[in-house]
């Protein structure tokens, strides 16, 4: 069972059933079945180049960000950040991953760029996040 807790801007048009269906395609390919916990929080550029540079240290917005939970650091296109760990599992029996941050703005011009619908790149842009939350990094 998967738990995707998906919280966006009310004026961020996105498709909760794709996002959720693209979430259990990535986690059953990487072989990770039962209880998994994911948030997902779609956001304007003002919102993420706060976190951006809160986070990271970089006074810009960016089009992901993703928080796992496991380490404690701050996953970006440009590497970890570390931060203070010390996150303690609940005894729930579910896997908690972390968090997904995707600038809905920084989609629109991916997907105008790279020639395709916005749900696509939002998908494309959330798949890229949950491996860096399972731990596959990009150089």
């Amino acid at each position: 069972m998967v738990f995707v807790d998906i919280r966006t801007e009310s004026r961020f048009p996105i498709n909760r059933k794709k996002i959720k269906e693209i979430i259990d395609t990535v986690l059953k390919k990487h072989g990770i079945r039962g209880k998994v916990d994911v948030g997902i929080l779609v956001v304007g550029d003002r919102k993420m180049k706060e976190l951006n540079n809160k986070y990271i240290g970089h006074d810009e917005t960016t089009d992901v960000l993703s928080f796992p939970l496991e380490n404690g650091g701050v996953m970006s296109r440009r590497g970890t950040i570390d931060a203070p760990s010390g996150f303690i599992s609940p005894p729930d029996g579910f896997l908690h991953l972390g968090d997904i941050v995707i600038s809905y703005p920084r989609a629109i011009l991916q997907a105008q760029e790279n020639n395709v619908l916005v749900d696509e790149e939002i998908l494309f842009l959330i798949e890229h996040g949950l491996l860096h939350l399972l731990g596959i990094h990009h150089e």
